[in-house]
């Protein structure tokens, strides 16, 4: 019997166990579990493989996504990416959040009524649309946190990882603790089968990325930013995979999702978000940040700098192995 060890080498348990661990020295031997090479994401994403005729590709759909969602074929969307509103008496421009609101869109819907009922109803929706080998990304405040939890757990969805995303900024308060941080919810159709690229070593579950601010510019009322977006469809999604936005706002997942060779499909009920959404998927080419991920680890001299210790090891090793 062989086994895989964590530093990248086939081997014998006897000879496993006979090697002491060394840290970081994993991180020498890691690669992307899966990657691509421009061409082939490019084709990937011209194929057009799995994804139903009958959508329209890469659209942002002015009506309510629940009435969307029930219009689209079955397993047909390999990620959802979710920002649904706050339901916090939230018009998006008090001068707390540090917006001018004159540049706030107008017409921000806010939730109506129970959080809960209007979380049930559009929740409802993504185990049928959704692949089974498909995931899903939904961020939340942690004041409606409990019913996003308990819906997604009621229609099947296997909550994988409670992410944490961190940002420098904060409401001031005066008898609590600042809050800076959002919940990022990875859950899963199926646990036992669902897409995942491990394009990091060490991937952790809390993501400290500032806040994006649209400075000068006519905006919705909050915006994620591309790179917190990003690293969920860079994760959890293949090239030329179909992601749908339910809430699409000022239509973030649809500029991270064309610049790195995806399809995708959103809704967003506050029409005139569209100029605003036309301008932001308009001023990215197809493509143009996607690289391969195993360019976007560190090179050799800069983890020989970083664990001059790990680096002997592996030098020694290396060695080792081609006597």
């Amino acid at each position: 019997m062989t086994v895989h060890s964590e530093e990248g080498e086939e081997k014998s348990p006897a000879r496993r166990r006979s090697r002491r661990y060394i840290p970081n020295l994993a991180e020498f031997y890691f690669k992307p579990t899966y990657d691509w090479t421009i061409d082939d994401a490019k084709s990937l994403y011209r194929a057009r493989d799995g994804v139903p005729q009958e959508i329209a590709l890469n659209t942002v759909l002015y009506e309510d996504s629940i009435q969307g969602m029930r219009k689209l074929p079955e397993s047909s969307i390999d990620l959802v990416i979710a920002d649904p509103p706050f339901g916090i008496d939230f018009d998006g421009k008090s001068s707390v959040y540090n917006r001018d609101e004159r540049l706030v869109v107008e017409d921000y819907e806010e939730v109506n009524g129970s959080y809960l009922e209007f979380t049930k109803r559009w929740i409802n929706e993504l185990p049928r649309v959704l692949k089974d080998a498909g995931s899903v990304y939904i961020f939340s405040g942690w004041t409606n946190l409990e019913p996003v939890l308990r819906r997604a757990r009621e229609v099947g969805l296997t909550t994988l990882n409670h992410i944490v995303w961190h940002y420098p900024f904060g409401v001031f308060t005066k008898r609590r603790f600042v809050t800076s941080h959002y919940h990022v919810l990875l859950l899963v159709k199926d646990p036992k089968n669902y897409f995942f690229n491990k394009i990091e070593h060490y991937p952790e579950d809390v993501w400290p990325v500032k806040r994006t601010y649209r400075t000068g510019k006519v905006k919705n009322s909050t915006k994620l930013p591309l790179e917190v977006v990003g690293r969920c469809i860079d994760f959890s999604s293949k090239p030329g995979d179909l992601v749908l936005d339910p809430f699409m706002g000022n239509g973030t997942t649809a500029v991270a999702a064309k610049s790195s060779w995806r399809h995708f499909i959103g809704y967003e009920i506050n029409e005139r978000l569209k100029p605003v959404i036309d301008s932001e998927t308009s001023s990215v080419e197809l493509g143009e940040c996607y690289t391969p991920y195993a360019s976007r680890l560190p090179t050799l001299d800069e983890l020989a700098e970083a664990y001059p210790n790990a680096y002997r090891e592996f030098l020694r090793r290396e060695k080792e192995e081609k006597r």
